[in-house]
């Protein structure tokens, strides 16, 4: 067995909370990049093309990007894992297998999610009952976006891999790169070529090709266990693909979950009218940021509790745990209040319609304040991915997040404003919280390992 003769990153010793927030920072830095390949696209077709254009490459278009590459994300998360664990645990020959092996299961999703998000598009935008005035647009937004899906799923994948090494600021780099070329073909492409969402969807798929290109050459020129060989690329390890599956396919069945009931809630956001699926839209793009902060740090405790895991520090990992979920509470706070205070002027940069922006303060007033409720379930799921346990975060997800909300939003109660209609995220969000409480302080998830109790 090949051991890896040194660990170039402080995951595994220094203070905890600083070597989480010194991974956390590039992480959601490169998030906040990423969301502005949409949101960039939702300002600059809001304001030259409408509300109707608007709600076609924001809303439920955004809802179905992410239910289809979401499962792939989800699976992704299990190559990070086990690159993770082997790297931290100085396995240098299974780490250069589960990197090859990583790469060429991205190759594969991204020839089957560009055939199946194409195909289902019109039928998921049926389903959603798409108001017939934003169908054309919407379709047409979707099916260059998934033709185009290959660059996502490469970036997304080898990003995760850098991640799992414990380097997080060059995955911001290439997003960096990405992003000012997609604000570039989009004032092209829309303002001066006049393309309409043709144009937004086709800056979009040329941006993210352009990151995943230059994520490639860049492993292709690192030295040692994290260099990409060419003639490797599409070689699988089935030993550790089939772990890999293991950690990620409930991981994807949790996101495709997460999704459905997103779905299910467009739909009734949908039954309101234009104007509400447009400031649902909009809201989308300001909640974002939320999401950005405690997807990055579920991903920074997922890598710095594989990476303790797999080297055998367990008390360290579930230290960090704890200190991540103080600050990612504490920043979810601060962020709500200023959501609470100042969101009407981010609703005026996605439209100038008041109807449209009052129906968004409404739905803006429903979620901020509950932001909180939610942090511990990615917490507590990051740290669960990060030992390899993801089956009993699906079920909490299958059975408590998107089963509440059908249950809810099946009533004609639920269905009678927007409000109620939002109230779906507290009432799941605080069931799947309590149970993820449950679970992790009465459970031994760390399972019986040499425990190295150093921090």
């Amino acid at each position: 067995m090949g051991k890896v003769q040194e660990v170039s990153n402080g995951i595994t010793e220094g203070v905890i909370w600083k070597q989480i927030l010194i991974f956390f920072f590039p992480i959601f830095f490169g998030t906040l990049f990423m969301t502005l390949y949409n949101t960039v696209d939702a300002v600059i077709v809001g304001q030259f093309l409408g509300k109707e254009a608007l709600a076609a490459v924001s809303g439920g278009t955004s809802t179905l990007t992410n239910l289809i590459i979401g499962f792939f994300n989800g699976m992704a998360s299990g190559a990070t894992v086990v690159i993770s664990q082997f790297y931290g645990a100085k396995d240098e020959d299974k780490v250069k297998k589960s990197l090859h092996t990583a790469i060429a299961l991205s190759l594969l999703f991204g020839v089957v999610i560009s055939v199946f998000g194409f195909i289902l598009t019109k039928p998921l935008l049926r389903i959603m009952d798409t108001p017939d005035d934003i169908f054309p647009l919407a379709t047409t937004y979707l099916h260059i976006y998934f033709l185009g899906s290959m660059g996502l799923i490469m970036f997304n994948m080898t990003s995760g891999v850098l991640r799992a090494f414990g380097d997080s600021k060059h995955p911001l780099w290439f997003l960096i790169i990405g992003a000012l070329l997609n604000i570039a073909l989009d004032i092209l492409f829309i303002a001066v070529f006049r393309r309409g969402v043709r144009g937004a969807a086709e800056a979009t798929v040329l941006s993210q090709f352009t990151a995943a290109f230059a994520t490639l050459i860049f492993l292709g020129t690192r030295k040692g266990l994290q260099k990409m060989e060419v003639s490797k690329m599409a070689s699988m390890d089935r030993i550790i693909l089939k772990k890999m599956l293991a950690i990620g396919l409930p991981g994807g069945i949790q996101s495709v979950m997460y999704n459905i009931s997103n779905m299910i809630i467009q739909t009734n956001v949908n039954s309101f009218g234009t104007d509400t699926a447009a400031a649902w839209a909009a809201y989308n793009k300001l909640d974002a940021v939320f999401w950005m902060i405690v997807n990055a740090f579920g991903v920074s405790i997922t890598t710095f509790v594989g990476q303790n895991y797999g080297a055998g520090k367990i008390r360290r990992a579930k230290k960090g745990v704890l200190e991540c979920l103080g600050i990612t509470i504490v920043s979810s706070l601060f962020l709500a209040m200023l959501y609470i205070k100042f969101g009407k002027y981010g609703f005026m940069l996605f439209s100038s319609d008041e109807n449209v922006m009052e129906i968004g303060m409404r739905i803006l007033l429903t979620i901020a304040p509950v932001f909180i409720i939610y942090v511990p379930i990615e917490v507590f799921s990051g740290a669960l991915r990060g030992v390899g346990k993801t089956f009993v975060p699906t079920l909490f997800t299958v059975f408590g997040i998107c089963g509440v909300r059908i249950i809810w939003l099946s009533t004609p109660f639920a269905r009678a404003s927007i409000e109620r209609v939002m109230l779906s995220y507290a009432i799941s969000w605080s069931l799947v919280t309590l149970l993820f409480f449950i679970y992790y302080f009465t459970t031994d998830v760390y399972g019986e390992r040499n425990q190295n109790n150093s921090l």
